[in-house]
């Protein structure tokens, strides 16, 4: 692995480790302003922890398998662990406890960490310089996510109180991150393929890039969901 490679690698593991981490400290912060009993609140922290780094076990042990990069056995290689987060997200999303917890999160924190996508269309860009990535997965290309990562902060301080603003960026931001996870998919060497240009889209099913698709884009979708789930709820 060259060195530049090496950085990239580097950047999404630690990427994903701090941002992360910041969601469970801010989860300790709603937590601890809950009319839960102390023991709840801790193990509902605990849970959490434990499962983000179950997850990140079970996910680097199947990609350095080389399981994830058997395109042969398309959708089967990708498929559990893309929806895995996604009806784990959407089930929690959807929870009386996470409504409770949500009553304690201001709704510019949960835009804040969206910032994070701007890092990630960075490694992606650095990642196509390398030729190990294909030009429509990058800003110069189709994908357009870094407009959230940028916007986020603007979003989070001035417009906070903006529900129905808060609203449409959420779900714009969602359709942009549609849009490049559709290409990612489509820049696969698989039967679905529909970008042709080299380099196919392979390096994001090897570790530590495979933390793109199983943590950093649920993240993302996770944010918008836990946003849209608040904005919707009645004010206290």
């Amino acid at each position: 692995m060259n060195p530049l490679l090496t950085i990239t690698a580097l950047g999404f593991a630690l990427l994903t480790a701090l941002f992360y981490g910041l969601v469970l400290r801010n989860l300790r912060n709603a937590l601890q302003l809950t009319n839960w009993t102390n023991q709840k609140q801790k193990k509902v922290q605990s849970s959490a922890m434990l499962i983000l780094i179950g997850w990140a076990l079970l996910v680097a042990i199947i990609s350095m398998s080389g399981l994830t990069q058997r395109f042969d056995w398309f959708p089967i290689n990708l498929g559990p662990i893309l929806l895995i987060p996604l009806v784990g997200i959407l089930l929690l999303t959807f929870s009386k406890s996470t409504a409770e917890v949500l009553k304690h999160v201001p709704i510019q924190v949960l835009t804040h960490l969206q910032v994070f996508r701007v890092i990630v269309e960075i490694l992606l860009w650095m990642l196509f310089i390398q030729e190990a990535l294909p030009v429509q997965m990058t800003f110069e290309g189709r994908n357009f996510d870094i407009l959230v990562g940028l916007t986020a902060p603007v979003m989070a301080y001035f417009f906070k109180d903006h529900r129905r603003l808060m609203i449409t960026w959420n779900l714009v931001s969602l359709g942009l991150l549609i849009n490049i996870v559709t290409i990612a998919i489509l820049s696969t060497p698989s039967p679905v393929r529909a970008f042709h240009n080299e380099p196919a889209n392979t390096i994001v099913t090897v570790f530590p890039f495979i933390f793109l698709p199983t943590f950093l884009v649920p993240l993302a979708y996770g944010l918008h969901f836990l946003s849209l789930r608040k904005l919707m709820m009645k004010p206290r």
